[in-house]
This record gives C-alpha cells, structure tokens and sequence, in this order.
C-alpha cells in the first residue's frame, strides 16, 4: 500500500543509496535507518522482522565492506598508513573542490606516497590501480548491501499491504 510513510522511506533510501556513489552522507546508515524509522512507526511483528533482516544484512555488508578491499590493498603492497593518508586528502579535496577534489586527491595522494616509497613510476602506478579497483569493491559491497536493504523493506510492505 502506498502511504506517506512509505514514500517518505524510500525517499530517504534513495538518498542514503546516492550517499554511497557521492559520499555526502553516510548512505548505509541512512538506508538501514529508513528501515529503522519504518519499523519503530509499525510496531508489529513483520516490521520488526524486516528491521531484523536488514541489520543481518547491513552487519554483513559491514564486515565485507572492510575485510575484503582491505585485504586486496595489502596483496597489492599498499601500505595502510599510506590509504590513511590518502583518505585524509580526499576529505580535505572534497570541500576544496567539491564533488571532484575528493577522488582526485585519493588517487594522487596515493601515488605520490607510493612513488616516494617505491622510487619507480611502474610500482607506484601498480599500486595506485590496485587501490581505486578496492575503492570500487567498496562502493560495490556498499550498494549491493543498500539494494538488499531496499529488497528487504520491499518485501515487507509488499506482504504486509495485501
């Protein structure tokens, strides 16, 4: 059934789903807390279960999200204090220029520290490349957890207004 609440919940899902590709928000969190406002607004048994499901499913997404990219950075050779760094860049390049100063001081900050590290372009640009394709998992497992969220709730209001 179609109701405020539930448009006002997918909206904030589709914002928080938008907070993944544009990291203004924490999309993850605004998505799991669309089903968390939803359920607390039902107060009965599927939408707590549906509530249940999606936190199964965000913790999930959570752990992969930080185990599996960081894991193939550190095959790749990519030193954690040097993502540290380049994450602190991107932060700082983000407001500096917006929207495109994030990813462009990431992917340079990388590089610059690998080629002080390693003294060679090749190695340097090597190691660049491994942690853009782990930022891009990341994005990845991000929004194949937010569209699993979204199934989830779905589901729910689909059962429930039958």
């Amino acid at each position: 059934m179609i109701t405020a609440t539930n448009v006002l919940v997918l909206l904030a899902m589709v914002v928080g789903t938008v907070g993944i590709v544009v990291p203004v928000l924490p999309g993850l969190v605004v998505v799991w807390g669309a089903v968390l406002v939803w359920a607390i607004g039902r107060q009965d048994g599927p939408g707590w279960l549906a509530l249940g499901i999606a936190t199964i499913v965000y913790a999930v997404g959570l752990v992969a999200k930080y185990l599996l990219p960081g894991r193939r950075m550190r095959t790749a050779g990519v030193d954690g204090v040097i993502v540290a760094v380049a994450l602190v860049v991107a932060v700082v390049g983000f407001f500096v220029v917006p929207v495109v100063g994030g990813p462009v001081g990431f992917v340079l900050a990388i590089y610059v520290l690998e080629l002080a590290k390693r003294r060679e372009h090749a190695g340097a640009w090597r190691a660049t490349l491994s942690a853009i394709r782990a930022v891009g998992l990341n994005i990845g497992i991000e929004l194949a957890t937010a569209f699993a969220i979204v199934a989830t709730w779905s589901v729910a209001v689909y059962v429930t207004s039958g």
